[in-house]
Order: structure tokens, then C-alpha cells, then sequence
């Protein structure tokens, strides 16, 4: 009796997980049936490459998006790496259980509030801010990255904690044995200890700020233009898919789901590196 209950729960997870592969699956092939033909009708270089999106024309070029998304993700990245991995050192070797308690909570708020929160604070204050101080309109690939990397920091900080924690403690004994001081420690044995499990929390940082979409295009100002500065406005790719599948048909719309073919494959590549790094985290060198 007890093993057919086994073998009922054994069997209803499976199906579970064949429901989660299947959905991906289905996703995928969706997808690129409807974004391939314009990929093939236009070229796809000529797509990728092309720096004029005009629709009503029926021109695609997503050359100006796709370096808008890469400005705002650098951006982020220089942003929330440095205080993500500060904050994620501090809670796993300096903070008692009294601090890191007080603020556990608060990276886990971060992480929960919804986007459009985030989108409304830059909107309402890190826009008008910028535009005092630096001049134009405020909307920029500045704020975006200021949101964004506000928004990158739990994924940072909880990976990076767990991977500095998942070090095995003789290394850093080994290292103070050794007449090296705590800080030292860190610098010398931890943080190269778990240089894997960091590497992919800036990864998978760096996956969130490319998906992002509804902040992003409430601060980016969304101009389809090559920008010449940081205070530039830009539209990302996800900002296009959600400005544009409203109102898309025919082969706009199609070349909207070319545009999510794109996204696709960057975040499958940046999953995999991921991937790859995450089953070296805690190994040393």
C-alpha cells in the first residue's frame, strides 16, 4: 500500500515535469513558426543589422534595440554587481546573525516588488532628478540602468551569499593558519573558492536586466534610435515586443516574434553559460 502511494506521487511529479518541458517546447516552436518567416523574407542579417525600424514601411532593423538593450544591461551590471556582491561578502562573513536577519528581509522585498513599482519610483524620481542635473528629458539609458540594477541585486546577492557559504570553512582556516588575516582570507581563498557560483549570479543578473521589459519602458523614453550618450533615450528589444504586439499585424507582427526569436536565444545561451558555471560553484583553482 505504501509503495503504490510512493510510485502515485512518483508518477504525478513526472507528469508535472513533462508539463513544465512540454510548455517550453510549445513556447519554442510557436515562436519561431511565426518570427522565422520574416527572418527568411527580410534576411537575417539585414534584420539584425539593420539600424531603421519603420513598420508602416515595411522596414525591420532591430540594430538600434539591440544595442539599446546591451547599453542598459552594461549599465546595470556596473551598477548592481559591485553592491550585490559587497552586500552578498558582508552577510556570509562579516554580518552576525542579528544583522543579516535585519536585512534578509529587505533583499527579499526587493526581489517581490513588481516591476511596475520600480517603473513608477524612476518615473516619478530618478527621471525629473536627471533631467535637472544632466539636462533633456530624464528618460535614458542612465535611469534605466539605475532601475535595472536596483532590480538585479536580490538575484546577485542570494547566489553570490550561497556560493561564498558553500566554500568549505578549512580553506579559510587553512588561510588564518597560515597568518593571513580575515580580510585577507576573503580576498585570497574565498572569493576565488567561489568565483563560479558569482559568475553565474552575474549571469543570471544580467538574464533578468535583458527580460526586463515594463520599468524599462517606463524611464528608457523608447526612441527605435542609436544613442550617442547615456543620457540618450533608448527602446530595448523586450520594450519593443510590449510597445508594438498591441497594435501588430501581418508582418510587423510576425516581425515582432522575430524580435522575441532573438531575445530567445541570448537568454538560452546566457541560461547555459549559467548552467555550465553553477556545477563548478565551491571548487577552487
Amino acid at each position: 500500500m505504501k509503495k503504490g502511494y510512493e510510485n502515485a506521487i512518483k508518477y504525478i511529479l513526472l507528469i508535472c515535469a513533462f508539463i513544465s518541458i512540454l510548455s517550453v517546447i510549445l513556447i519554442t516552436i510557436f515562436i519561431f513558426k511565426e518570427g522565422s518567416g520574416v527572418l527568411l523574407k527580410y534576411g537575417i542579417l539585414k534584420f539584425l543589422l539593420g539600424e531603421k525600424w519603420a513598420p508602416l514601411s515595411g522596414t525591420f532593423g532591430i540594430f538600434s534595440m539591440i544595442i539599446g538593450t546591451l547599453t542598459v544591461t552594461i549599465g546595470a551590471l556596473i551598477i548592481g554587481v559591485p553592491i550585490g556582491l559587497a552586500t552578498a561578502i558582508f552577510l556570509s562573513e562579516l554580518a552576525n546573525k542579528r544583522v543579516s536577519k535585519l536585512i534578509r528581509p529587505f533583499i527579499e522585498l526587493l526581489a517581490g516588488i513588481p516591476s511596475v513599482v520600480y517603473g513608477f519610483y524612476g518615473l516619478m524620481v530618478l527621471v525629473p532628478i536627471i533631467r535637472e542635473s544632466f539636462g533633456g528629458s530624464g528618460f535614458s539609458i542612465l535611469t534605466s540602468s539605475i532601475i535595472l540594477g536596483i532590480m538585479i541585486l536580490p538575484t546577485i546577492i542570494n547566489i553570490s551569499e550561497v556560493s561564498l557559504r558553500s566554500v568549505p570553512k578549512e580553506y579559510k582556516e587553512g588561510s588564518l593558519a597560515l597568518g593571513a588575516n580575515h580580510w585577507q582570507s576573503i580576498i585570497k581563498v574565498i572569493l576565488p573558492a567561489a568565483k563560479s557560483g558569482i559568475f553565474t549570479s552575474i549571469v543570471l543578473g544580467m538574464g533578468r536586466a535583458i527580460g526586463e521589459t515594463m520599468a524599462v519602458i517606463m524611464v528608457s523614453g523608447n526612441s527605435p534610435k542609436i544613442p550617442n550618450s547615456i543620457f540618450d533615450q533608448v527602446r530595448t528589444l523586450t520594450g519593443n515586443i510590449a510597445i508594438e504586439m498591441g497594435y501588430a499585424s501581418g508582418d510587423h507582427a510576425k516581425a515582432l516574434f522575430a524580435t522575441g526569436i532573438v531575445l530567445f536565444i541570448v537568454i538560452i545561451i546566457l541560461n547555459s553559460i549559467a548552467l555550465v558555471f553553477s556545477k563548478k560553484a565551491g571548487e577552487i583553482k
